[in-house]
């Protein structure tokens, strides 16, 4: 009978999570909308692959961001019993003799489990649970680096209010509801701490398109755009900074402004030496 809860479960939460293609595709962002179990088809279904071992350290280590991953010796019976029969799904390696490894959803039931990965992904309400979670001691009993993780990803905002007035209309709960925030209200004494969250947008990342080098037939590379315009900028830098190129105009300045006051070099020249 458990056998077959547990099968049910297994069924079940392939169908309410997304499907992975290949396991090489798996990165930082797709791997919280996956359960263990669709990974460890996917692995298993390409790590007898030619190359997979390659890339099966770097899987692995993605893989950690959101579960547990432990190694076991699968000839090890007790170890058998706990990892292949506990709601761990298995992942063998390329090398067999390397063993096996097991991978369960790291569970996030209390404020620090927070972290900055895993931020982004859990809705405003489960987040407001766990800070009601917490002891009930409001916003400033948690933790500065807790806090730090939170804001991160989501808005947030406090007030503590009377709890006589704490629902009044167009009052502060209403005007942040309106916003689309969510509350949490937590009672001390006869006032009311209420904690506001919403999520944060994501912030698209800026693509840049990075030129590939080229080199000419005796091998030498061929200046890009950007170095072509850094050199011509130097060059005329070069000429500012040189004395013998400013020393050919400079007499001709200085015999211009002579002549606006009235005077000739021979005048100035004169008046030096005495």
């Amino acid at each position: 009978m458990k056998e077959e809860k547990k099968t049910a479960k297994k069924k079940a939460a392939k169908k309410s999570t997304k499907k992975l293609e290949s396991i090489l595709d798996l990165n930082a962002n797709n791997i919280w909308d996956l359960d263990e179990f669709a990974i460890s088809e996917a692995w298993e279904r390409e790590r007898a692959e030619e190359d997979f071992s390659i890339s099966e350290a770097k899987l692995l280590n993605t893989i950690r961001l959101a579960f547990e991953v432990v190694h076991y010796n699968p000839e090890d019976e007790r170890a058998v019993e706990k990892y292949e029969k506990g709601g761990w799904a298995k992942l063998t390696h390329c090398k067999v003799e390397k063993g096996c490894v097991a991978i369960r959803r790291k569970a996030i039931e209390r404020i620090t489990d927070l972290s900055y990965e895993n931020i982004r992904h859990i809705s405003t309400s489960m987040l407001l649970e766990l800070i009601d979670r917490n002891f009930g001691g409001g916003w400033d009993s948690i933790a500065l680096a807790i806090r730090d993780i939170i804001e991160t990803g989501f808005e947030i905002s406090t007030t503590q209010l009377p709890a006589s007035r704490i629902h009044a209309p167009g009052g502060t709960v209403e005007k942040k509801v309106a916003q689309g925030f969510d509350v949490l209200e937590i009672p001390k004494g006869t006032w009311v701490e209420a904690i506001f969250a919403k999520k944060k947008d994501p912030v698209e990342k800026i693509h840049m398109d990075i030129l590939e080098r080229q080199y000419d037939e005796d091998g030498n590379p061929i200046p890009l755009p950007d170095e072509l315009d850094m050199a011509d900028e130097n060059e005329d830098e070069g000429l500012e900074n040189d004395d013998t190129y400013f020393s050919s105009l400079t007499p001709e300045a200085d015999v211009k402004d002579l002549e606006e006051e009235g005077l000739n070099i021979e005048d100035v020249n004169e008046e030096e030496e005495e």
